[in-house]
């Protein structure tokens, strides 16, 4: 079951909002006099809580979280509600989206109108230059997982019972408010969801008698959801800017493909540019229409039931907090019989090239959902691998007087990629299992020390400790979930690392493992060499002699961490 289904309580009324952000005339469906009423249903706690969202999150610089206090929130986060307001009662030529772009001015504007805040949080660099590119340069200071207090920790429940008692409002913006500044890649909706999740969790921990218990287990569980849903919208956002925007709409098909296998391709090639258009909007912090533009997307999602999946009933039935967190984590939907369908047609039929010369994004954008819904026990880096080679075959091919003979041969080009990316990753955990965790850590340090030498221990261990924490999770899985489970982790931590180097550039085989291909990005950094070019700095007599003392002293843990470096 879902997180958030636990804690979802009695059903609610649902509100269907519609906020044209995604584009792909999603609301071609709805009239526009329904659509304005809709939008009208928007409460302002909705519109609240976005903004507490959203002043969090655009507080981009690290520097500049610990220092903006709760109550220096409160004041514009007021200015941004009053403004919000607006939204509601828009006039018939007014575009929601409009508004909410104005919402992102306002804020911005408010603080670069403050000078004393501009420069005491290094933001005045961004306030000199016009609204576009300024919005680009917040978004730039952006940085992840700071260390700011855990809202998680209660070391008085019986005193947080009392509070929620008497401020049970103040309470939930206080979640808010620290859960996005301490994830400020982490969108809207979900630290809407997570803060009704936290709710519940309080409220229903305040009933039992072992609060304190009941407190570590529930929150403990958000708190896991909500690092780990945040990495995963940390690294989609990294994907949108980083490479083109055809490559975000590939990861978006393939997922939702592999979720919903038995809808037709028109209706995925939609979705597709829905999500990709909606994802956009919330990587860039426009909060508010990031909100509302999940909950049209919800709403649409459960009136298509039968044309997309039968797996997502249960969450359609939730009250409209929980929903969307519920049907983005729901089971893929059962595999349809496509024997009547085989995927030869792409690698046998003779006016292959004629479709990838006239339509060429169009075309292998079918192929990978042809591929992705035949193959939904792959990871999504896999099947990206096998579109790429089959884009590059075409490409090589087609110049040819007899394609058809050259391209025949994709199929086995396909399985040969599958079956080597398998193979990778049954290597790593036959080493995992030979060498055990521990030692298994040690290995991967001395691997990545020589691929990345000009790391520090610190970001060694690090990475290291990542790699072998998700083979430690995925080995003991079966082979098929094994394989899954490790290409997915690998993606998000390589992204990781791949935003160091973007920060701080490491070495060019680095570079070039995080550029080139993100289909190809895990094999590459396997198969990264030695950096040759790096020159280690000398190791003086007094800095061993030092390092002996301090071995002598230290812990288990500190000794391990000492012996890693």
């Amino acid at each position: 079951m879902p997180l958030v289904s636990r804690w979802a309580g009695q059903k609610d009324s649902k509100q269907a909002i519609t906020y044209d952000v995604t584009g792909a005339g999603m609301t071609q469906e709805l009239d526009d006099r329904q659509s304005r009423l809709q939008l009208k249903k928007v409460g302002t706690l909705a519109f609240n809580t976005s903004s507490w969202v959203m002043r969090a999150q655009k507080s981009d610089r690290l520097e500049f979280l610990p220092k903006s206090t709760y109550k220096e929130v409160q004041t514009i986060v007021k200015e941004l509600v009053d403004l919000a307001e607006k939204c509601k009662s828009l006039k018939r030529h007014e575009s929601p989206s409009e508004c909410s772009h104005h919402l992102m001015t306002t804020f911005l504007e408010h603080i670069c109108n403050d000078q004393g805040m501009a420069d005491k949080h290094m933001f005045s660099d961004c306030c000199n230059i016009n609204n576009t590119e300024r919005h680009k340069c917040f978004l730039l200071h952006k940085k992840d997982d700071a260390d700011y207090s855990d809202i998680f920790q209660i070391p008085n429940p019986e005193q947080i019972c009392e509070m929620v008692k008497e401020h049970q409002v103040s309470m939930k913006e206080r979640y808010i408010y620290e859960t996005s500044r301490k994830h400020p890649f982490l969108f809207g909706p979900t630290v809407l969801t997570m803060s009704a999740c936290y709710e519940t969790a309080i409220q229903s921990c305040c009933r039992e008698e072992n609060k304190t218990e009941c407190f570590q287990i529930k929150l403990e569980l958000i708190r896991k959801y909500t690092r780990e849903i945040s990495l995963r919208h940390h690294h989609l956002c990294e994907i949108g800017i980083k490479f083109n925007h055809k490559l975000a709409k590939a990861v978006e098909l393939v997922l939702l493909t592999k979720k919903q296998p038995k809808a037709n391709f028109s209706e995925i090639a939609k979705l597709t540019m829905v999500i990709k258009n909606l994802h956009q909007t919330c990587c860039e912090g426009n909060t508010v229409a990031c909100v509302v533009g999940r909950s049209q997307l919800m709403n649409y999602t459960c009136s298509k039931q039968a044309v997309l999946s039968s797996k997502i009933t249960p969450c359609c039935e939730l009250p409209v907090p929980f929903q969307g967190e519920c049907i983005i984590n729901s089971e893929n939907d059962d595999k349809p019989d496509l024997s009547s369908l085989p995927l030869s047609r792409f690698t046998e039929d003779q006016f292959v090239c004629e479709q990838f010369t006239d339509k060429h994004d169009e075309f292998l954008q079918e192929f990978l959902y042809e591929y992705s819904r035949r193959h939904p026990e792959l990871a999504v880096p896999v099947i990206l691998r096998v579109g790429t080679v089959y884009q590059n075959l075409l490409g090589k091919c087609c110049k040819l007087e007899n394609p058809l003979e050259c391209y025949s041969h994709g199929e086995e080009m396909f399985q040969r990629v599958v079956r080597e990316s398998h193979e990778r990753v049954k290597n790593h955990c036959d080493l995992r299992e030979k060498l055990g965790d521990s030692n298994f850590q040690d290995r991967l340090i001395v691997l990545y020390t020589k691929k990345a030498p000009q790391l520090s221990a610190q970001d060694l261990i690090m990475f290291t400790k990542n790699m072998a924490a998700a083979a430690t999770k995925c080995c003991p899985l079966s082979d098929e979930q094994q394989f899954v489970c490790i290409e997915d982790l690998a993606k998000l931590i390589l992204g990781a690392l791949c935003r160091r180097h973007e920060a701080e550039p490491i070495n060019v085989g680095v570079g070039r493992c995080c550029d080139d291909s993100y289909a190809f990005r895990k094999p590459c950094f396997d198969d990264l060499q030695v950096d040759g070019t790096y020159i280690s700095p000398p190791l003086s007599c007094d800095q061993v002699i030092s390092l002996k003392g301090e071995l002598c002293k230290a812990q288990e843990a500190e000794f391990q961490t000492e012996k890693q470096k």
